[in-house]
């Protein structure tokens, strides 16, 4: 390591490159000097031997479906091309009967199929037992399936459908047979910048007293930031700290995921795809400040398979997976499509130097292709 320190072409790098090596966290500003290198490589090889050190040479894929009920929003995120309002050309809203024939469809597809993932519109019909009932059918008529469902800001919008506390709703939605929350909604935790992009959102503080309040009663969830829009580097680390000082407390975080924004049909003027290198350089700055964090995730919806590729030697130790159905990055302009068979997984895991493993949602080992 004293050789790879001695030559850095980047010499601000070398105080931080000496604490990743002795295993000492990084600060604020540390994540700041990172972001703004342009020593690529560097970053790269720093945030692969984090990764590896935490995980050996496994890069995690599941066999999974994006299920989504409804895309009618009373939303206003200007970052979303997804949302429609009832009865706008485009606007749908499925039936449970609807969602588990699309499940039971997608099954039969990938008999492997160990997870479906569930998140929406805010519709402003549907009442409190519409939104637990959901889960509960899809609990009772596939016991086997782990359901990941509802962001932060569905919880809250069905606890306030359903004048129930976190708490009370998060039980509920357990009972009913939830497994884990995923992440989404974390955009931005700063709320300078929640309030130019999603005004109307659960604030920054609010979204991470709903994932604490989940890992308190068992669940565990994942964690994102989407990146590449208004904010600046220093919003990015105060995100991550943030996230940080959270998995102290209680651990429950499996996954960060950096979201690469996509500019299509938005609402954010300027705003462009975000490059390459940007995203490469996010995600080695992720896996290095989120030092407690088990996982980070290269979702190849967004980055594209072969920068998700190549991000398993920046820290990434996770692609996500078979994805099958996915609307909400469409909408915005995605070009990586929504389905991707597992052998392909395989294949770009493989040829990015790392063992394929076949995880299920809580990351217990299916298949080890080594």
């Amino acid at each position: 390591m004293e050789k790879i320190i001695e030559v850095l072409a980047d010499r601000k790098l070398i105080p931080i490159a000496e604490k990743v090596f002795s295993g000492e966290r990084l600060s604020f500003e540390d994540g700041l000097t990172l972001f703004n290198s342009f020593d690529l490589p560097v970053l790269g090889l720093l945030g692969n031997y984090v990764a590896e050190k935490k995980n050996g040479e496994f890069a995690y894929f599941n066999v999974n479906v994006h299920i989504t009920p409804t895309n009618i929003c009373i939303g206003t995120c200007k970052f979303c091309a997804f949302r429609k309002k009832k009865g706008e050309e485009g606007a749908y809203e499925l039936t449970v009967e609807e969602i588990l024939k699309k499940l039971k469809g997608y099954r039969e597809q990938n008999p492997g199929l160990t997870e479906v993932h569930i998140v929406g519109g805010l519709h402003p019909e549907w009442g409190y037992d519409e939104y637990v009932g959901i889960v509960r059918a899809v609990k009772e008529n596939f016991p086997d399936i782990h359901i990941k469902a509802y962001t932060a800001e569905e919880i809250k919008y069905i606890a306030g459908k359903g004048k129930k506390s976190i708490d009370e709703t998060l039980k509920d939605l357990i009972e009913a047979g939830l497994g884990s929350i995923p992440g989404g909604g974390g955009e931005i935790l700063r709320e300078e910048i929640r309030k130019k992009i999603c005004p109307d959102k659960i604030s920054g503080e609010e979204y991470i007293e709903i994932h604490k309040t989940a890992h308190r009663l068992g669940l565990r969830s994942n964690a994102t930031m989407l990146f590449g829009h208004i904010e600046s580097y220093a919003d990015r680390v105060d995100h991550l700290l943030r996230l940080r000082e959270a998995q102290d407390e209680t651990g429950g975080f499996q996954t960060f995921i950096p979201l690469a924004f996509h500019p299509l049909n938005t609402e954010i003027p300027g705003a462009a795809y975000t490059t390459g290198v940007d995203e490469l350089k996010t995600i080695a700055v992720s896996r290095l400040l989120l030092d407690n964090f088990p996982h980070i995730k290269a979702y190849w919806i967004m980055l594209g398979e072969k920068i998700a590729q190549v991000a398993l030697r920046f820290g990434a130790d996770d692609i996500d997976g078979t994805v099958t159905e996915e609307d909400i990055t469409q909408a915005a302009g995605a070009k990586a499509g929504e389905y991707m068979p597992k052998s392909r997984l395989i294949k770009l895991i493989k040829e990015a130097g790392k063992i394929p493993v076949e995880r299920d949602t809580l990351y217990n080992v299916i298949k080890i292709y080594d």
